[in-house]
């Protein structure tokens, strides 16, 4: 299904790759409108595209929080994304066994920051063959990735991707330290920057997590002047009625003129 990362020639053109999507799939309409958008955008601009939506959300502030539409609901709605499009396709995962049943159904397993520590995770992920996506934790040094990558490595798997998405600076705020990207990037892996989970303010006293979405391009700019593989970022067409990370998601209107100064960047590092 992903040939190119196999290659990792996929962003030749554009100088990175994009993962680009909601939070989460919302309903039976709303992933393949996204996806159709930023499948034709990122065609014309030559940049490689992988979808993302979260099947469900097991990382909620409260109880009566979105959850999802229902796991094999949401399962078989990206699978049919990536069929139609023929485009590679990235949920997250929670426990072990959900890495066995999502496999069947996407191209890559995406780790979640806060779980990129456990170990039966990370083995699971890779004993199913699909590339992997270890999101550093907020509380983790770059350097300590690399046993991250190796839990998934010596587990037989050399299909390994990386993503920088902040670091806690207090109890309600994050801050890139740009240089974990080309520290992460000794891996030998692909490094990928999370702009909008970078931007969220988290631990909000309604228990709804905030952002700060005007600071996108600032941080994206950023990241392609480091030398990014990739970038990663959640959008929708109305995030004022997102039902989930709304507060920090890039407006799916402004996503072309975003990623057209981001690839003439990319072309005079």
């Amino acid at each position: 299904m992903i040939p190119q990362i196999d290659r990792l020639k996929m962003y030749d053109k554009a100088g990175f790759f994009l993962i680009a999507g909601p939070c989460v799939i919302e309903d039976e309409q709303m992933p393949f409108e996204i996806a159709r958008r930023i499948a034709d955008i990122s065609r014309r601009l030559e940049i490689p595209f992988i979808f993302k939506a979260s099947y469900r959300k097991a990382n909620r502030s409260r109880l009566d929080s979105f959850t999802g539409i229902g796991d094999r609901k949401g399962l078989e709605i990206l699978a049919a994304v990536g069929e139609e499009l023929d485009i590679p396709v990235l949920t997250d995962i929670h426990s072990a066994e959900e890495a066995k049943i999502a496999a069947d159904y996407v191209d890559i397993l995406q780790i979640p920051a806060f779980l990129c520590r456990q170990t039966d995770i990370l083995v699971a992920a890779a004993q199913t063959g699909k590339f992997v996506n270890i999101k550093k934790g907020q509380f983790l040094s770059a350097a300590s990735m690399r046993y991250a990558v190796d839990k998934v490595v010596e587990s037989g798997n050399p299909r390994v991707l990386l993503t920088e998405r902040g670091n806690m600076f207090g109890y309600g705020d994050l801050v890139v330290d740009f240089r974990n990207i080309p520290a992460m990037q000794k891996t030998g892996k692909p490094v990928i920057l999370d702009i909008t989970h970078s931007l969220q303010k988290p631990n909000r006293s309604g228990g709804i997590t905030g952002g700060e979405p005007e600071m996108i391009e600032t941080i994206a700019r950023a990241g392609i002047a480091v030398g990014v593989d990739g970038i990663f970022l959640e959008t929708h067409s109305n995030p004022a009625i997102a039902k989930s990370d709304g507060a920090n998601m890039l407006a799916l209107h402004l996503l072309e003129d975003l990623l057209g100064k981001l690839k003439a960047l990319a072309a005079i590092q």
